[in-house]
């Protein structure tokens, strides 16, 4: 299996980059099209367990815009082979000192593109000794 084939790291990095301008500025529109609209997708966030598209969607469309801007640190996209990928990141908030945001995706392509089929969120204390 070829792993960060260059070609497609290029597309996932581009659809996490377009996952996250959405997630900072709310466009639902955009956040509901990148989850695959399945039942098995699901999102395990920081207060809540999302199984299936329907729980993803009605949680974004119900969460409040406000206080959403963070910025990200050592993101890491691997790509498995041409179609599965795994992106993770690290995000902070002004409002969360001494927090880290920790974000994983599963991103799978299909015939309508790439979409995510797992995702999950936490928050946790900083450790001390990985501070960016």
């Amino acid at each position: 299996m070829d792993v960060d084939l260059p070609d497609v790291l290029a597309e996932v990095t581009a659809q996490f980059e377009r996952y996250e301008k959405a997630l900072v500025s709310n466009d639902i529109a955009v956040l509901d099209e990148l989850f695959r609209p399945d039942k098995r997708t699901l999102r395990y966030g920081v207060g809540e367990n999302l199984y299936g598209y329907d729980e993803i969607m009605a949680f974004r469309a119900a969460r409040s815009p406000i206080g959403l801007g963070r910025t990200t640190a050592r993101t890491l996209i691997t790509t498995y082979g041409r179609d599965t990928a795994v992106a993770s990141t690290l995000f902070y908030r002004e409002q969360l000192v001494g927090k880290v945001g920790r974000q994983m995706q599963t991103w799978v392509r299909f015939p309508e593109g790439w979409r995510i089929v797992a995702a999950h969120v936490s928050i946790i204390n900083e450790p001390p000794d990985q501070k960016t």
